[in-house]
């Protein structure tokens, strides 16, 4: 924990002392695009009425839910047809959801509406009277680009942080059999699996982290819907199956998939830390020098060296 807290640290101090530089250099540059989004936020400002709980239920809610099942529909129709081939071709595990098992796939979407509508829906309304308390997330005044970058960092530090811990936990004998268990009923996950979990998992392991970040640094609703979705892109494409080209691989997570007590986390930095990520940097450097994506990733185990 103290390595752990050593490395976060200093990484934020190595990023405050790079945006003071760096991003205040361009300041001059990014103040009319401040100025464009400005002019926009006003303008849905009006829209709303000023209504500030349709303006943060919006945001936080119907956005990024739009979001979550676009991203999530385009990956369950390569699952269900197999096509399109330049999607399929980059399967992970060969062999594995080709095509995938409609009945299971129909539970886990099951599963997942069930989640977002009776415990997402119901979280972000009864969190709604803190936050606008604590620092009223829909002001009409933006925040600057600079702060916005800054405070991405942070969401994703957060996000790790509470992640990593409270889903290893969720892998303790106790817990897992009657929890974490109904996620990993999926070895070979598919985009869905993202939020297939029990309910008690899905509040603890994937919201909370998720919405801690803007809770704590009481987050404009601009900023909380960027994040939101963006962290709901990165788990789908994190339990998707195909290590496509120009997005980030998902392998990292569906190793974890496959060997159930490797790749807890989502940055990384915490695997390392703890080395809850050995075997899967084993099976990295088996394969070799790797430019391009490819099907078949991930083999079953590291090869014994010679």
């Amino acid at each position: 924990m103290k390595t752990s807290a050593f490395i976060i640290g200093t990484s934020l101090l190595l990023f405050g002392a790079f945006s003071n530089s760096a991003v205040w250099a361009r300041q001059e540059s990014w103040e009319p695009a401040d100025h464009f989004w400005q002019t926009q936020w006003q303008k849905v400002h009006r829209l709303f009425g000023g209504n500030k709980q349709a303006i943060y239920f919006s945001g936080t809610l119907l956005v990024p839910f739009l979001v979550f099942w676009c991203v999530n529909g385009v990956y369950m129709v390569a699952d269900v047809t197999g096509k399109p081939h330049f999607i399929t071709r980059y399967r992970i595990q060969l062999g594995k959801n080709d095509p995938v098992d409609t009945k299971k796939l129909l539970q886990a979407v099951r599963t997942v509406l069930f989640n977002l509508l009776f415990i997402s829906v119901p979280l972000v309304v009864l969190t709604f009277p803190i936050v606008q308390r604590w620092g009223d997330p829909c002001r009409e005044e933006l925040p600057t680009f600079r702060w916005v970058l800054i405070e991405l960092l942070i969401f994703g530090l957060v996000e790790e942080i509470l992640f990593y811990y409270s889903h290893r936990l969720f892998h303790h004998p106790l817990l897992y059999k009657h929890i974490h268990k109904k996620h990993h009923e999926w070895t070979a996950p598919v985009s869905m699996v993202a939020l297939y979990s029990h309910p008690v998992e899905h509040l603890l392991s994937n919201t909370l982290p998720v919405m801690a970040g803007p809770i704590l640094l009481q987050s404009h609703i601009t900023s909380s819907t960027l994040w939101v979705c963006i962290a709901l892109t990165v788990t789908s494409i994190s339990h998707c199956g195909y290590r496509l080209p120009f997005l980030p691989s998902p392998e990292f997570h569906d190793f974890h998939h496959l060997k159930f007590n490797q790749c807890y986390g989502v940055l990384g930095i915490l695997d390392y830390l703890h080395g809850t990520d050995t075997l899967f940097k084993q099976s990295q450097a088996c394969k070799g020098p790797d430019p391009m994506p490819h099907a078949g990733s991930i083999p079953d185990s590291p090869r014994k060296a010679k």
